[in-house]
């Protein structure tokens, strides 16, 4: 009997532990939802997130290694559009598995790079360490498969309110586009600015969309508005000029 009720003790605590991991560990990608806090160490000292950033967008952005091709030219875009982030109240953070010292390398090599026809960078964002590979594991963006612990290649945007609005995942080959996550951030900003929507191949500046009529009827009350500024294409699709 006492061996019955060590065996059901002890699998009732088995089952306990599982369910904790469960709430911290991403078995995927994280898509959506309150963006994971963590604290880590960092190329620009220790960081709290997302408490340091109180009141801002965020960008993290998740690479697999220091000192590869692609990565580096990310960066080096990043950091050559960094001060437009920063006017659009919006913070970056890199990510990855390598150690500090690696990053700092990393980074000193970064902005010693000189190529012709483009300026030589100055890079004014965290590249944060995850050596213990904490954060990815909260993240879900560990590479399945690969022989050693190395991050998938992400985006996260995540709102003022610490919600992951936006994600993108890149193979290893090919390079991020910064200018599109500039617009898909710039495309939720108006979104939540002005309760629209936008359409394919959208740009700032471009007129946007209403929230679709719930019926033919709510179509025909926008008609009899009059506005302007209103275009239909048909009942259940209206283009609006900000």
């Amino acid at each position: 009997m006492k061996k019955l009720f060590i065996y059901a003790i002890s699998c009732f605590l088995m089952v306990q532990n599982i369910s904790a991991q469960d709430q911290t560990v991403q078995n995927g990608p994280l898509i959506s939802g309150t963006a994971p806090a963590f604290r880590a160490v960092s190329t620009m000292g220790d960081i709290s997130f997302p408490g340091d950033y109180y009141g801002k967008w965020k960008i993290l952005f998740s690479h697999p290694a220091d000192f590869t091709p692609v990565c580096t030219s990310e960066i080096m875009a990043l950091a050559a559009m960094q001060d437009e982030f920063k006017k659009l109240r919006t913070a970056l953070i890199v990510i990855s598995t390598d150690r500090l010292n690696s990053h700092i390398e990393w980074v000193n090599s970064i902005e010693a790079i000189s190529i012709e026809g483009v300026a030589q960078v100055k890079i004014d964002f965290p590249l944060v360490s995850d050596s213990d590979l904490e954060i990815s594991r909260l993240y879900g963006i560990l590479q399945s498969g690969h022989d050693q612990e190395r991050d998938i290649r992400g985006v996260f945007i995540i709102d003022p309110d610490d919600q992951i609005r936006a994600f993108f995942y890149y193979p290893q080959s090919v390079g991020r586009n910064i200018e599109e996550i500039k617009r898909t951030l710039i495309a939720l900003q108006t979104q939540d600015k002005y309760d629209v929507y936008t359409p394919a191949n959208w740009q700032p500046g471009d007129d946007v969309l209403l929230k679709s009529p719930a019926s033919k009827a709510e179509a025909e009350k926008l008609e009899s508005k009059k506005d302007p500024r209103l275009r239909k294409v048909t009942w259940y699709m209206w283009y609006k000029e900000l």
